[in-house]
């Protein structure tokens, strides 16, 4: 058996491991909310020490908390801040109380690594309190949605940085296959000549717009409601705190954070979080088609489309032998699709608030991180073990466009929809290629129709682009 302590607070008393640094409400809360199993994101919690940090400092200057305390819990935050105590933060990522077990479990092992710094000991708070002090000005209300919002910016950075990778890939791969013709397609079926270049800019394109909106939105995450304390008044925080607690983060945290016009607006609506989450969503779905693209433009080899080859990166059958899937692409895909289940997630936490505050912003918070999350890393395997390694079949894609009807599209300027459509029917019929059946019907020479038929023309839109 551990040894434990007692400590109390208004429900009563609980023991707490002796040497905890965490406090009964954090112990009360690790007992109430077993739900996920899962602690909340070690990000998230550096960010809260960088708040209780910046609010000790604006104390200070405002003259309410002594010298020699503010000194000692801005020691505590940035040990916190580095990773150490990670183990002290036990309360659940899902919990009731609009997150007030995580503001209160950092207080604590602030409080209590304060105390020990000014030589008290851990439980006591006879020094330093997690409520007076570490949590003066404060309230959860502002304290975690600020704490969320600076998460996201963090996060964002991450994502977008391998995004623009991404970006930089494909249109590497647009150049390289600029003079590969093939077949274009709508609804599975021939369409019109294009190159495959082409369809990695296309791709390419689709990931910058993504990116670029997933940035716009994210501006939103930089307006705080730190101030407001528990509804958007500011009660129990000083004028001066409130003038210069955002400039003051800002300045712990690195970036530029600007406290909100209205803090009763920001305290209680979460309409911002549900945007970057919609953002999210759209760039998992983008990326999903794009996927899916490449498993059908792979398939085969031999009874499929196999105008691309797909890095071989393990087997794909435990019956099968020889058979490799395109297991990039499909763990692409599986992360849209949880990226899309947590986005209904957070648009149900966003409607469900009430009044002056939202109470399910832990939920918000644990979603919207691991979207994050499963969006970086899958971005970050589609371009190492996928989009780098690329491969075109040239010979068939060619050999595919000239076998296809769909090429009879372009003689229509010259012969009309009528003839056009009758050329195409009888290739179908016979098994001729259209360029046979032109030919061979004498409806233009040779050379003309060499001009029409060429598709490598597009490579020049490709070249543009990139």
């Amino acid at each position: 058996m551990k040894k434990a302590r007692i400590e109390a607070d208004s429900i009563g008393t609980m023991q707490v491991p002796e040497e905890a640094y965490y406090g009964v409400q954090s112990e009360r809360a690790e007992r109430n909310f077993k739900i996920t199993g899962q602690r909340q994101n070690p990000l998230f919690t550096a960010n809260l020490a960088m708040i209780k940090k910046a609010a000790a400092m604006v104390n200070c200057e405002a003259g309410l908390l002594n010298k020699e305390k503010a000194q000692a819990i801005e020691e505590a935050c940035d040990e916190i801040i580095e990773g150490k105590f990670q183990s002290e933060f036990i309360t659940d990522a899902v919990q009731g109380g609009a997150g007030t077990s995580a503001n209160m479990n950092m207080n604590e092992v602030a409080a209590n690594r304060a105390n020990e710094i000014l030589g008290g000991e851990k439980g006591k708070y006879d020094r330093v309190h997690p409520n007076d002090h570490v949590n003066m000005a404060q309230s959860t209300n502002d304290v975690i949605p600020t704490a969320g919002k600076m998460t996201v910016i963090v996060l964002e950075e991450k994502l977008s940085g391998e995004l623009k990778r991404l970006e930089t890939a494909l249109y590497a791969k647009a150049m390289e296959f600029a003079d590969v013709t093939k077949m274009g397609r709508t609804q599975l079926q021939d369409a019109v000549p294009m190159t495959l270049g082409d369809t990695f800019s296309a791709y390419a394109a689709m990931v910058k717009r993504c990116r670029t909106r997933l940035s716009m939105t994210c501006r939103e995450m930089h307006v705080i409601n730190l101030g407001g304390t528990a509804i958007g008044t500011g009660i129990n925080a000083s004028e001066y705190y409130e003038a210069n607690i955002a400039g003051k983060l800002s300045s712990v945290f690195g970036r530029t954070l600007i406290q909100a016009d209205d803090l009763f607006d920001a305290t209680e609506n979460l309409d911002g979080f549900s945007a970057v989450s919609g953002a999210l969503k759209a760039l998992g779905i983008s990326l999903s088609k794009m996927c899916n693209d490449l498993r059908l433009l792979s398939s085969g080899p031999r009874c499929g489309l196999h105008e691309i080859e797909l890095p071989a990166m393990q087997n794909g059958s435990s019956i099968m032998p020889g058979k490799v899937n395109p297991v990039i692409p499909e763990v692409v895909t599986q992360a849209a699709f949880l990226v899309a289940g947590h986005d209904t997630t957070i648009t149900m936490a966003a409607e469900a608030g009430q009044m002056e505050l939202n109470a399910f912003e832990p939920v918000v918070f644990y979603t919207l991180f691991e979207s994050f999350g499963a969006m970086t890393g899958a971005v970050r395997t589609l371009i190492d073990n996928c989009i780098t390694g690329i491969k075109a079949n040239k010979a068939h894609c060619l050999e595919l466009e000239e076998s296809s009807v769909g090429i009879a599209t372009a003689l229509c300027p010259e012969l009309g929809y009528v003839k056009s459509a009758e050329i195409a029917k009888k290739a179908l019929k016979t098994g001729k290629t259209v360029r046979q059946i032109v030919l061979e019907e004498k409806l233009m020479d040779e050379k003309r129709l060499d001009v029409l038929l060429d598709s490598r023309h597009a490579a020049l839109s490709v070249k543009r682009t990139a």
